[in-house]
């Protein structure tokens, strides 16, 4: 059980970490992204849901 776990948090902190580098990369205003990057750390899994639903995303290439 306990790997089952672990790898469950495995995926949330890679998920978490694509989430911060999309917004980083977004062009919303500073203030914009400094809340999310917040949201996100604070409510890793809630925070993420978030923002795949209503967040920024990157700027196109």
């Amino acid at each position: 059980m306990l790997e089952i776990s672990g790898i469950g948090g495995l995926i949330l902190l890679i998920l978490d970490i694509w989430a911060i580098v999309s917004v980083i990369g977004s062009g919303v205003s500073t203030g914009k992204k400094v809340l999310w990057v917040i949201v996100i750390l604070v409510l890793p899994l809630i925070g993420f849901i978030i923002w795949l639903i209503a967040g920024p995303r990157s700027a196109p290439a």
